[in-house]
């Protein structure tokens, strides 16, 4: 994992931060150097602990109350492992705030995914009921917000290597319709909007708005699957690149409007299928 570059931590409960994160991994090389740059005090847990993160395990089954003791107070405890039964958030809030008693309990928000709508929609869509859906709706119930990702991209991560995992066959790719992004950057400036205009109770579908054909980016990134791309086209009579009727649709404007922010990093295709970041 990439080294999390912030002052050592020593923490309990007697100190206070604005911002606990549980989990810190890839979104956190983002986060953390906007919640600096953006004076939001803050700490973080990884299983094992290091120089710079907190030592902390989620055990969902577990009532003990010891590994909540090590952590600090905080306004805002953002949960990035994935919770997949309704008892977890209610066990990880429970004991968080009872080993953190304050007048003002914390809130709380969990990472998710955008498979909770299979058929494509927005944040008002019925999800899908799988596992982490009703987790996440579990954990709104009790107050916290969840915000379901798309595909995450940023550094490392780069979706023209996506490509080769899920479409690395004509027949595959023929199968492949849209696809949906978000940029680690504005992961974090979308989690950061959250903390500071807390609305508890909400589940919020997050994308960069807008919606990607994968023969599109095939043919503007790929090699053989231009080839694959143009013999798909004469076959399925596409006469035109991107497919605007095809594939599910996830709408986030409604996040980026009432936070009062837009995206900032996208997939622009520009002359010969060159990709600006």
């Amino acid at each position: 994992m990439t080294e999390l570059n912030h002052p050592p931590i020593t923490s309990c409960p007697e100190q206070h931060v604005d911002f606990l994160i549980l989990g810190a991994g890839w979104t956190s090389i983002f986060l953390l150097p906007l919640l600096t740059s953006s004076k939001i005090s803050h700490a973080a847990t990884t299983r094992a602990g290091s120089a710079t993160t907190i030592p902390f395990t989620f055990d969902p089954d577990s009532d003990s109350p010891e590994p909540y003791k090590k952590l600090p107070t905080a306004t805002t405890v953002l949960i990035v492992f994935p919770i997949t039964t309704p008892e977890a958030p209610r066990t990880l809030t429970k004991l968080y705030n009872s080993t953190h008693p304050s007048s003002t309990p914390a809130n709380f928000i969990a990472l998710g995914a955008t498979f909770v709508w299979p058929s494509g929609g927005n944040r008002h869509t019925p999800i899908e009921p799988t596992a982490r859906g009703v987790a996440e709706a579990a954990l709104i119930e009790l107050g916290g917000s969840v915000l379901n990702l798309s595909g995450l991209w940023g550094g490392q991560r780069a979706p023209w290597n996506f490509m080769k995992r899920v479409a690395d066959t004509k027949e595959k790719l023929a199968k492949k319709e849209t696809l949906h992004l978000i940029h680690g950057h504005d992961v974090a400036r979308a989690i950061v909007a959250v903390h500071k205009n807390w609305k508890g109770g909400e589940r919020w579908c997050l994308t960069d708005c807008r919606s990607y054909d994968w023969w599109d980016l095939a043919m503007s990134w790929g090699d053989v699957e231009k080839k694959w791309v143009g013999e798909l086209m004469e076959e399925t009579k596409v006469g035109v690149l991107p497919r605007v009727t095809v594939g599910r649709k996830l709408e986030a404007v409604d996040f980026w409007n009432i936070h009062g922010l837009w995206p900032e990093r996208c997939l622009v295709l520009g002359p010969a299928g060159v990709s600006i970041l």
